[in-house]
């Protein structure tokens, strides 16, 4: 009688959890029109769609800006310089010789009275021509693990106004100790108040280039220019029970 054949051995892991795709595209964002929502699907699907797997969350948001899009994205697009808009952040570094290019790494420290200390990140998506920006966190003090962000800037116009809507997309692990709606409140707090600011920078700069007279596009990335290079400072002394 022959011997048994032996079962089959396999080096290769075993298959990841079923996960499920973000569905996004199928509900308007707070602040958003239906017409706004309608012209912005195409960009959701193709950016801001994730795979969500089992312990994982995701989250959308929107923030409509008067200001052109070319302002905001002068800003949004400084990935060494969050901090310029992002209120937790205290400071942020870059490796000597530093170049804004998908791959690069930032480090930030993030400001006390947050359930986080620190936190590397990578820079995934840097499109200029499509203003799309994104990144992972790699690791860090914190206990947002396996954090990754897309955020999205669209320009307007329409009966002579101009405006811009800034969409932030993200997906992460739900912590342990944790519900997924404790860590999404979270999560989109952070982003939401991110969102304001950048709202407040930018809309401020659009009207002081449009209170002078002068060479307006000058003004406004002269602006924008000491704004990247001289943040503000925001503290946030609340504590946290996250």
């Amino acid at each position: 009688m022959a011997d048994p054949k032996p079962e089959p051995s396999s080096s290769m892991p075993d298959p990841p959890p079923c996960s499920e795709p973000s569905s996004h595209h199928e509900t308007v964002p707070t602040g958003l029109t239906d017409d706004e929502f309608s012209e912005l699907i195409p960009s959701i699907t193709e950016f801001h769609t994730y795979s969500v797997g089992p312990g994982q969350c995701s989250s959308l948001l929107a923030q409509r800006i008067n200001a052109p899009h070319t302002a905001v994205w002068s800003v949004v697009r400084r990935f060494d310089k969050p901090h310029t808009y992002k209120h937790f952040i205290k400071s942020c570094s870059v490796k000597e010789g530093f170049q804004m290019v998908v791959g690069s790494t930032r480090d930030v420290s993030v400001i006390s009275g947050l359930p986080a200390a620190t936190s590397t990140e990578r820079l995934d998506i840097l499109d200029d021509e499509r203003e799309v920006t994104g990144f992972t966190v790699l690791g860090g003090e914190h206990r947002l693990r396996n954090y990754r962000s897309v955020t999205t800037v669209h320009g307007f116009e329409r009966d002579g106004k101009i405006w811009t809507v800034v969409l932030e997309s993200y997906v992460v692990d739900i912590p342990e100790g944790n519900s997924e709606e404790d860590t999404r409140l979270f999560a989109d707090t952070v982003v939401k108040l991110n969102l304001q600011q950048l709202a407040s920078i930018t809309e401020g700069l659009a009207r002081d280039a449009t209170a002078v007279d002068g060479n307006k596009p000058q003004r406004e990335q002269n602006a924008i220019r000491l704004l990247v290079q001289r943040p503000p400072q925001y503290f946030y002394t609340s504590k946290s029970t996250f």
